[in-house]
């Protein structure tokens, strides 16, 4: 009876055993990570910049070397910019004489006016001579009705009248004519001020053009690698340098479709690189793919769904990156691990302090 109690004991042991053993591996992955915490290798990657001319010419300069930091706005490199300078001198001189094609034209307008000026005063006249012509035949008409005129003389006067009307008429004429005159002298003085602007807009384009002879690093970077040397004729959109933005680096690996379809973004992950195993860097999941990146020629069953690979990025705090900046370099490689649900707790080799 004892040993028949002793063996009861220990097939109950056994079940216990192998109960806490089968929640123990449910619990867990075969890497020995909690199911709720996921991981894949990658590499530190960062967004790459291209620094190129935006016009053709010739490389004057160039004053960083590979590996060295540019802070933003930075000089990088310089164009030769002597035949825009050239230019620029042509189009100052250009802007010269259209400005003094505007004082001209002015001066044409004021003229003109006061040509119109005296086209009225003449007007003004020979209406004054229209009346007195007017008054003198009236009068001459009378004093042939009493016989104490002649025809001739009333002749005279009407033949007087007429002419005084057909010169207030010419004078008239000659008012309309000054009208038109200043209209057009008044087109030349805006044609002339088109032509200053016209001529101002070609300096600033050119001032422009100069401007961006002058390759500055748009943001914080290391230079990567040098395209082109100094006294090369480059291309308009012909790359100098490569440059690697420095505030936005993350890691990029593939989680397979069970977990990758888990993953949030924002979701809390920490990196661990092979170059320094013992410091656990903060990150937080920033892109999934919404297209697989392997994928098998057919897609049919379940088991071929889950071979689906999906790129994800986790990506560095841009403080963190600013304190350890001469420490950022990209392609070390690494492990990424993310958690997969908020609540979950990181594992002990996962718990040690972050990079701060």
């Amino acid at each position: 009876m004892a040993k028949r109690q002793s063996a009861y004991v220990v097939a109950i042991l056994v079940l216990v055993a192998g109960g806490a053993a089968y929640y123990g591996w449910k619990g867990f992955e075969g890497n020995g990570l909690p199911v709720s915490i996921a991981s894949g290798n990658g590499r530190i990657e960062a967004v790459e910049i291209a620094i190129a001319t935006k016009s053709p010419g010739r490389l004057k300069e160039i004053l960083v070397d590979e590996g060295d930091f540019a802070s933003a706005g930075q000089v990088l490199a310089v164009m030769d910019t002597e035949q825009l300078e050239a230019q620029r001198r042509q189009s100052e001189a250009a802007a010269r004489r259209a400005e003094i094609g505007v004082g001209t034209a002015e001066s044409v307008v004021a003229q003109r006016e006061a040509e119109r000026r005296a086209a009225e005063a003449v007007v003004t006249q020979r209406e004054a001579e229209l009346d007195a012509a007017e008054i003198k035949l009236a009068r001459a008409e009378r004093l042939m009705e009493s016989r104490t005129t002649s025809q001739q003389q009333v002749d005279d006067d009407r033949a007087a009248l007429a002419g005084a009307r057909a010169a207030l008429a010419a004078a008239i004429a000659q008012v309309a004519a000054a009208d038109a005159a200043i209209g057009a002298a008044k087109a030349q003085v805006v044609d002339a001020g088109a032509m200053v602007d016209a001529a101002k807009a070609g300096i600033d384009s050119i001032d422009a053009e100069i401007r961006d002879s002058t390759l500055r690093s748009p943001r914080d970077g290391r230079v990567q690698y040098r395209v082109a040397q100094a006294g090369e004729v480059l291309a308009a959109g012909g790359r100098v340098l490569n440059i690697v933005d420095l505030g936005d680096v993350y890691m990029a690996f593939f989680l397979p479709t069970s977990e990758a379809g888990r993953v949030a973004l924002g979701a809390e992950a920490r990196l661990v690189l092979d170059a320094a195993p013992d410091y656990l860097i903060p990150a937080t999941i920033s892109f999934v793919a919404d297209v697989a990146q392997f994928t098998p020629k057919t897609v049919e069953t379940e088991e071929e769904r889950q071979k689906l690979m999906f790129r994800v990025k986790a990506q560095i705090p841009p403080a963190l990156l600013t304190k350890y900046i001469a420490q950022v370099k990209t392609g070390l490689p690494g492990m990424a691990y993310v958690k997969l649900d908020p609540k979950a707790e990181w594992p002990e080799a996962l718990s040690g302090t972050l990079v701060e």
